[in-house]
C-alpha cells in the first residue's frame, strides 16, 4: 500500500505520502452497499479537470478471472536488476507499460493484458524489485526501496527494451512510480492511468501524526517499523499478504488459486527485505542512497503532473486513500477521475479489468 500524508498522495498498500491538512480528507472506508452481484465497470466522472476523455475505441467486455497466464514471461537486464516481465501484443505497437504493488504482482494485470494487446498494444507487464523473478545483479547492492530507485528502475528497463515513450498504468506502489515518471520524465510518459490519484511521497512530511483513525489504518506500517515485524513479516508473509487483500478488496471474492499465483511472487530472496526499507524510508526511519538525493529533494515538493491522465477508485476500496476532490490540481494537463461502481477494492486492474483498460485506451487516446 502507499502512504499519503499532506500535499502528495493518497495511500494504498505502497508508500507515498500526503501532508496532515490534507490527512483529514482521507477516506478509509468508501464501501457502499449497492446489491450488486457483479462486478460492474461503471465509471462516474467526477472532480474533472479540463475536457473529459472520449472514448476512442471500446474494449470487448471480459469477465475478471478469465485469464490465469501469461503468454510470454521473459527475463532482461536493466539498470541493476534483471528483470522479469510479462510481454504482449505486437512489438511495433504503441507502448504501455503496466506497475503493480504491495502485496501484489503482475497477475494484477493477467485480463488487462491481453485486452490491450488485442487492441494492438505493445504491453510490458515487470515484476517491480523484490517481487517474482526480478533479481539484484549484485549481491553487495543495498536492497533500496525509496521511490525514486523505484521510478528509475522502471526507466532502466524502458532503456534495456529500447521504448522512448510508454502509456503507463498502475496501481499502489506502481502507481506512486508512474507518477514520478510522469513528473520528473514526462518526455518518457505519453500519458497515465493512476489509481488512487497522486502518490508521491514525503518522508519529511509523513513524521507528523495523522488522526486516530488515520494512524489505525496504517498499522502495518508502524509492525514494519519493528524488528518484531521485519520477523513477523518473513515468517508469515503469505498470511500477512492474504490478509491485506481482504481488508483493501472487502468485496472481492477472490478464490485460493488466485491469490496463490500471486503470492509466489513474495518468495523472491529480496522480498521482505525490499517491503520492510519502503515503509521504514517511508516514515523517515531508514536512509536512503545519496545518489538519488536531488529526485527526492524536487518529489518532496510534490511537483504537478502535466501528461494526459485518468485517476481511477473503486466504490469498495478499504485501503486508506483520498477523495478525489484532495488531489485533482495535481494534474495540470487533461484530466479526469473515474470512480467505478459495483464492490470494486483496492487491486482495481483485476477486480475491474475491462474499465482499466479502456482508460489506458481513452487516456492515449486524449
Amino acid at each position: 500500500m502507499t502512504i499519503a500524508h499532506a500535499q502528495t498522495a493518497p495511500p494504498s498498500p505502497a508508500g507515498a505520502e500526503l501532508r496532515p491538512q490534507m490527512a483529514e480528507k482521507i477516506n478509509h472506508r468508501r464501501r457502499r452497499l449497492l446489491g450488486t452481484a457483479v462486478l460492474t465497470a461503471a465509471a462516474a466522472e467526477v472532480g474533472m479537470i479540463g475536457s473529459a476523455f472520449a472514448q476512442s475505441r471500446k474494449i470487448n467486455p471480459i469477465n475478471p478471472g478469465t485469464n490465469t497466464s501469461f503468454s510470454s514471461l521473459k527475463q532482461i537486464d536493466a539498470g541493476v536488476l534483471n528483470v522479469g516481465y510479462a510481454e504482449a501484443g505486437p512489438t511495433n505497437g504503441p507502448a504501455v507499460i503496466l506497475l503493480h504493488g504491495w502485496p501484489y504482482d503482475i497477475y494484477s494485470f493477467v485480463d488487462v493484458t491481453p485486452l490491450l494487446a488485442s487492441s494492438g498494444y505493445h504491453v510490458i507487464v515487470p515484476y517491480l524489485r523484490g517481487y517474482g523473478t526480478t533479481r539484484f545483479l549484485s549481491n553487495d547492492t543495498f536492497r533500496n526501496a525509496q521511490q525514486a530507485a523505484v521510478a528509475l528502475d522502471i526507466i532502466a528497463l524502458m532503456n534495456a527494451l529500447k521504448i522512448e515513450k510508454a502509456v503507463v498504468g498502475a496501481f499502489d506502489w506502481g502507481a506512486r512510480t508512474a507518477n514520478i515518471m510522469a513528473a520528473l520524465w514526462p518526455e518518457r510518459c505519453k500519458a497515465m492511468v493512476s489509481v488512487s490519484g497522486y502518490l508521491i511521497g514525503n518522508p519529511e512530511a509523513n513524521r507528523m501524526p495523522l488522526p486516530p483513525q488515520g494512524e489505525f489504518e496504517w498499522w502495518y506500517r508502524y509492525y514494519f517499523a519493528t524488528e518484531r515485524g521485519r520477523l513477523g513479516y518473513q515468517q508469515y508473509r503469505r498470511d500477512f499478504n492474504k490478509l491485506i487483500w481482504r481488508q483493501a478488496s472487502p468485496k472481492w471474492a477472490f478464490d485460493d488459486a488466485t491469490y496463490d499465483r500471486s503470492a509466489a511472487a513474495f518468495d523472491n530472496p529480496d522480498h521482505v527485505a525490499i517491503v520492510i526499507h519502503n515503509y521504514r524510508w517511508g516514515l523517515g526511519l531508514a536512509q536512503g542512497e545519496s545518489q538519488y538525493d536531488e529526485l527526492e529533494r524536487r518529489l518532496a515538493q510534490a511537483p504537478t503532473i502535466s501528461v494526459p491522465t485518468i485517476t481511477l477508485e473503486g466504490d469498495a476500496n478499504g485501503a486508506p486513500h483520498l477523495d478525489p476532490s484532495a488531489y485533482a490540481k495535481k494534474f495540470s494537463g487533461k484530466y479526469a477521475h473515474r470512480t467505478l461502481t459495483g464492490g470494486i477494492g483496492h487491486n482495481l486492474p483485476q477486480e475491474a479489468p475491462q474499465a482499466f483498460a479502456q482508460a489506458i485506451v481513452d487516456a492515449d487516446g486524449g
